[in-house]
């Protein structure tokens, strides 16, 4: 049926331009574009052969028939639109991004179609289709022009006027304001055939152009539309509200060029919003590249700068510090390592022609990537596209489809294909088949179901109203995105529920969004599979996630969902409904998609019965002699009927503009916000620009002034961007300390800590490469460092200390009496970098200016070095343009003072990643000053251990006691075990405390001690096991302003006071002992509570200050007879003597039960163990081995059960004690019951020496 449309929809275009050479103006170099490419070209000459051949960038060096010259709208019909402001410079940019060419009869002069995008300010989209083609010049000017440039250029074999026909590149063109490529490709071919086909129109031009600006209107939702080109009908149709957004570009072409696997590549650096630069010699690959993979991650939207198609004029823009996805046009001649890019540590670089892809260091992978890998090829093989990409085939399209629809079908109907299509002849050589068949093995699934589909075609009922080739296009496109859908409606299947939805009023919101946590990113990623995480912690960090989510927060009701919000939130419903899960429990099981079907069922039912139908082109009022024109050539055309559409019809005058329809949506905003009408403008303009700075850079003939402006625009947004990340480190790395202090809960995983740190290095690296003059290596950062390095060397000689420092002598260091530590580590950019250097394991420059900033970032000396590193001014100048981020004084000034605040938190990011790298470290022994070290004769040594690996026994020179040593890192410290071996006359030793020291990092360690050591003093023991803490640097004489928590006590002191002389031991009372129990027993529980990656020591908590040992040891001391004055009685002497009785007891056979035997069989073991030990450990440190003992083996509560009853306990304790008082000691083993469900491992050095 003919229609007349709804008053809301619009006009199928908004203009039709014609570009090309304008011969009043004559031949203008295009400056720009020309001088991009002669300055890329001088930067090689010295290198190899130079330029010569001629293809190779227009320069001023080139053939004038390869040089660029500038192309001009040569006219547009309307003149304006209202709701489309008409944008020359930008239409002309994108129509001829490489300006006019030139060809002679001899060159090919195929005519090719690209389309274009345009991004407006407020971020609203405009799509323009371009067919560019050739034409004679028939101005005598522009020929002798051309010959004469050739004779100054003497070249042999140049332009002859006389003898060759000289042709130059025009462009007709659609601007739109959807994207339907196929339909407009078709409209602008056939407009192209009547000029060139030797038979003239049906009518004129002008009718065919009028009724396309003014006659054929935009399908309406759901439905679809047909009208006439100039041969024959063209047919489009949209999707419904409830389907995925509308997509008209060849998916299939972007797997044929580059592969599933490269594809889903570059789907991960997309959605990680890596810098991202597409490169190929055809226009249109560039931008069905862009727009497939932005379409592909619905719901999600790029936030980002967008620009497809890059104008030669515009490369400085490859200089942006910011997330962009970009395509460069590639002459084809030139080598991918001759181009210049400013920054390559984080970009995804992509050759389309040659199927290659450059990815950035570490990228994560995709959760699922096999399972997904497989799903994607199965729908491609149905449409006999192969997984592995054929750039060949991506040219000869309808040869492709073709082979599809009927061969395959029939040869399957006759047998001669198995049933498997992966058998099938085409695809027996395919690397990914084997890959997938190898997987197919392992999951079990079965490719008997994989059919290559029979298509509508073979289906003769339907009668399809568009190409065969389209629908199959519509086909994959649909299966393909359904797919990819489906995988983010599994992954955030229950997203809603971690949307943090805000407590105060909206207009408070806006102005503190930055600040603002809009999804609970920790519980969210606690519920995912652990293999999910690298890559969701690093996603949810991105800007287009928290878009998503602020989108979420804003819509209250469906009416004011976004049209993606609102498909992806009922799909997520749907799973829901079929899924009746638990919304938390989480499964990594793959779960394919199912309603590819109904998806493309909806299409076909579309072009089977044409909803509508455009009016036909008819005779427009024109004077006679109007609207003839030359063969061959495509005229200017009548702009007196072009200019107006016709008054009648109801849908022309378009009764709701955009800027309407945009305050509609104001409005609804407004509902629901209750904001002025200044505010409101300002929320959605700020809702759009949220964190983005430029989505498209202003294409215009740019000036000096404009370029600056845009780069003023990126230095502060780069500003913005670095005082959000390190706020966001902050809150997170905050929220974690005040949890170690036992507030709240802990809220960041080592994961997200580490992308937290890769996503600050990556802003690092935008930073250093923004406005750099000339690229070295793929690191900025890093080639700054060995630039500075180098200048600095120069003027110093290189300081000595390249390895491990040697011993400080006591002179220079027993300054102050009681600080008697460490000498503090000199502060040096050169040396950490050295130590960067000396890490083997580290190949790249990108690797090395990340261990760089971890290093620096441990040591809490990252402002302090980069503060360092730009005050050389001279060599700031001469690698940075005068535009640069680093050269804008007051914003280097904010940004360094912003990394100055990560300094108040500890991190280490540095040791717990590069965790197989040798470090050198100092151990130094602090003696008891009053009781005479210095008459101490015996031979000391030690053993540290860490979290990942201990050293083994080192001897110590008794008169410095003190030694520095190389070993793999150990990562952070937690005991050290220390003793001698008894020689000589004195051989008794009083140890205040020890000090460990990692010498690259600088964190020191401190381990209390304060006992003695030697035979006869004490508990008589010659070795103890010390748990330590952190020290923070300064902390011995300064105040302690930016202390970070401990992160526990040390154990020394309490037991101190506790065991060496029992008669001054503080008397704490049967409450405060048991709660001292529970509280020690809760840090255990809690500690295995946590995720692996994020448990601290478990040393700590059995040995360290008021951890499980003391706790028990409290209750052992509680109303413990002490005999007489001078000798001290030890715990240990309680259990001898009750091992003793238990023993005897076994063998008069006084056996009550059963049960009994065996814990005293048990009890004894360990006792005879420890005893027995070849290590001299003492008293206490024997009780703390029964404990550790006791508590992995899950026994104690038993022990406390058996010693209560044993008579041993009436003869040494008094009436009161605890352990005599039955109701206690019963909560005490239910108490100790918990525990029975940790597997709880002990560190080594806690039992060394024991066999059991």
């Amino acid at each position: 049926m003919t229609t007349g449309f709804s008053s809301n929809s619009c006009r199928f275009a908004d203009y039709f331009v014609i570009c090309g050479l304008d011969t009043e103006s004559g031949l203008e170099p295009d400056e720009l574009s020309a001088l991009c490419q002669y300055i890329e070209a001088t930067k090689f000459r010295d290198g190899a052969r130079g330029l010569a051949s001629a293809d190779e960038g227009e320069n001023f060096e080139q053939s004038p028939l390869r040089r660029t010259f500038k192309s001009k709208v040569l006219a547009h019909y309307p003149e304006n639109v209202e709701w489309s402001p008409f944008d020359q410079d930008a239409v002309g940019m994108l129509c001829m991004p490489k300006g006019l060419a030139f060809r002679t009869q001899a060159d090919t002069r195929e005519p090719q179609f690209h389309s274009f995008i345009i991004t407006r300010e407020d971020g609203s989209r405009t799509y323009g289709f371009a067919l560019t083609f050739y034409e004679e010049v028939t101005s005598k000017q522009i020929c002798s022009a051309m010959q004469t440039l050739y004779h100054m250029h003497n070249r042999f074999n140049s332009y002859d006027i006389s003898r060759d026909t000289l042709y130059v590149s025009k462009c007709i063109c659609l601007i739109a304001p959807m994207a339907f490529p196929q339909a407009c490709r078709k409209v602008l071919q056939q407009l192209h055939q009547a000029v060139s086909s030797p038979q003239p129109p049906p009518l004129p031009l002008e009718s065919y152009v009028y009724n396309i600006l003014y006659e054929v209107p935009l399908p309406p939702a759901g439905r679809s539309l047909k009208f006439s080109g100039v041969y024959g009908p063209v047919v489009c149709q949209r999707p419904s509200t409830a389907e995925l957004p509308l997509f008209d570009f060849p998916i299939s072409q972007v797997f044929e060029l580059l592969g599933v696997e490269n594809v889903l590549q570059l789907f991960t650096c997309a959605l990680l919003e890596i810098q991202i630069l597409l490169y190929s010699q055809h226009y249109q690959r560039l931008m069905t590249v862009a727009e497939s993979i932005t379409a592909l991650m619905f719901p999600f939207q790029w936030q980002h700068v967008y620009v497809p198609i890059l104008p030669a004029s515009l490369l400085h823009f490859l200089d942006a510090p910011v997330p962009y996805l970009m395509g460069l046009h590639s002459n084809g001649e030139g080598d991918r390592t001759k181009l210049e890019l400013p920054q390559e540590a984080n970009l995804c670089f992509v050759d389309i022609d040659n199927h290659f892809i450059e990815l950035p260091e570490d990228l994560p992978l995709f959760p699922n990537k096999l399972e997904f890998i497989q799903e994607i090829s199965e729908v491609l093989l149905a449409f006999g596209v192969s997984p592995e990409g054929n750039p060949l085939h991506s040219q000869g399209q309808a040869k492709h489809w073709g082979f599809r629809s009927t061969d395959m079908v029939t040869d399957r109907r006759n047998g001669n294909l198995a049933s498997s299509p992966l058998n099938s002849y085409l695809l027996r050589e395919n690397e990914t088949i084997a890959r997938l068949q190898a997987l197919v093995k392992r999951t079990g699934v079965s490719l008997e179901k994989l059919d290559v589909r029979e298509d509508a075609s073979s289906n003769k009922d339907l009668k399809v109203q568009c190409d065969e080739e389209e629908l199959k296009m519509h086909q994959l496109n649909i299966q393909v995105r359904e797919v990819f859908a489906n995988r983010f409606t599994q992954m955030f299947a229950d997203y809603e529920v971690f949307v943090i939805q805000p407590n105060q009023d909206k207009e408070s919101w806006f102005s503190n969004r930055d600040q603002m946590q809009n999804f609970d990113k920790a519980s969210f990623l606690s519920d995912q599979p652990e293999p999910y995480l690298p890559f969701l912690s690093r996603f949810l960090e991105t800007q287009m996630f928290a878009s998503f989510i602020d989108s979420k927060i804003l819509c209250h009701d469906d009416e004011d969902k976004e049209h993606t919000l609102r498909v992806f939130d009922s799909r997520v419903d749907k799973i829901r409904m079929l899924n009746v899960r638990t919304p938390t429990l989480r499964t990594s099981m793959y779960q394919t998609c199912t309603n590819i079907d109904e998806a493309e069922k909806a299409i076909e039912m579309r072009v089977v019965k044409i909803d509508h139908t455009a009016l036909h082109p008819h005779l427009l009022d024109m004077k006679i002699g109007q609207g003839r024109y030359e063969h061959g050539f495509f005229p200017r055309l009548q702009s007196d009927v072009l200019s107006t559409g016709p008054v009648s019809n109801k849908w022309a005058k378009r009764s709701a503009p955009a800027q309407w329809r945009r305050k509609d949506r104001q409005k609804q905003h407004a509902e629901h916000l209750y904001l002025d009408n200044d505010q409101r403008e300002k929320y959605i303009q700020e809702a759009r620009n949220l964190g983005t700075t430029i989505r498209q850079p202003k294409l215009s003939n740019l000036s000096p002034s404009v370029i600056a402006q845009t780069n003023w625009k990126f230095v502060e947004g780069l500003l913005k961007e670095c005082r959000n990340k390190t706020k966001r480190m902050l809150v997170e790395k905050m929220g974690r300390e005040a949890v170690e202090l036992g507030h709240g809960e802990v809220s960041i995983t080592g994961v997200e800590e580490n992308t937290l740190i890769a996503s600050l290095c990556d802003l690092l690296e935008r930073i250093w490469s923004h406005g750099l003059q000339v690229k070295q290596g793929k690191s900025a950062l890093w080639s700054h460092l060995l630039h500075y390095q180098e200048s600095k060397e120069k003027t110093d000689a290189a300081p000595a200390g390249l390895g491990p420092p040697g011993l400080i002598h006591n002179t220079e260091r027993r300054k102050s009496d009681a600080g008697a530590a460490l000498a503090p580590l000199k502060v040096s950019l050169i040396r950490d970098m050295r130590h960067i250097q000396n890490i083997g394991e580290i190949k790249t420059d990108v690797g090395k200016a990340r261990a760089w900033v971890r290093l620096s970032m441990e040591k809490k000396l990252l402002s302090r070095h980069l503060k360092k590193l730009l005050s050389d001014h001279e060599l700031t100048k001469k690698l940075y343009k005068r535009y640069a981020f680093l050269r804008c004084d007051d914003e280097k000034e904010q940004f360094l003072y912003h990394l100055l605040s990560f300094n108040a938190v500890d991190y280490f990011c540095f040791t717990n990643v590069f965790t197989t790298i040798m470090i050198p470290y100092h151990v130094l022994v602090i003696p008891s000053k009053k009781l005479g070290g210095s008459m101490f004769t015996a031979n000391p040594w030690v053993c540290v251990s860490g979290e990942l690996a201990e050293t083994g026994v080192l001897q110590i020179p008794k008169h410095t006691q003190e030694i520095t040593f190389e070993c793999q890192n150990l990562g952070k410290l937690t005991t050290v075990q220390m003793g001698h071996d008894n020689s000589g006359l004195y051989a008794k030793w009083l140890v205040e405390y020890v000090m460990v020291r990692n010498e690259i990092t600088g964190h020191a360690y401190k381990f209390p001690c304060g006992r003695w050591l030697g035979k006869g003093v004490d508990d008589g023991s010659l070795e103890r096991v010390l748990v330590g803490e952190l020290v923070t640097p300064n902390s011995e004489n300064e105040d302690r302003m930016c202390r970070t928590p401990p992160m526990q006590q040390s154990p020394g002191m309490m037991r101190r006071f506790v065991t060496i002389s029992p008669n001054s031991k503080p008397k704490l009372n049967t409450g405060q002992i048991q709660e001292g129990v529970g509280e020690a027993i809760n840090g255990i529980v809690k500690h295995f509570h946590k995720p692996e990656k994020e448990r601290g020591s478990l040393t700590l908590l059995l040995c360290g200050e008021y951890g499980l040992v003391w706790a028990l040891e409290q209750v052992f001391q509680h109303g413990f007879k002490s005999p007489r004055l001078f000798k001290n009685v030890f715990i240990w002497d309680f259990l001898e003597k009750s091992q003793v009785y238990f023993e005897s007891a076994e063998q008069r056979e006084v056996t009550p039960d059963e049960n009994w035997q065996t814990r005293v069989r048990h009890f004894c073991r360990f006792m005879r163990a420890i005893n027995s030990t070849s290590r001299n450990i003492g008293k206490d440190g024997k009780f703390q081995m029964l404990v550790c003992l006791g508590a992995r083996d899950h026994l104690l509560h038993h022990w406390i059960a058996l010693l209560a009853d044993c008579p041993i306990t009436v003869q040494m304790y008094e009436d009161t004690a605890l352990i005599k008082d039955r109701s206690l000691v019963n909560s005490l083993i239910r108490v100790l019951q918990t525990l029975q469900e940790f597997n709880i491992t002990l560190e080594a050095s806690l039992v060394k020496g024991i066999g059991i």
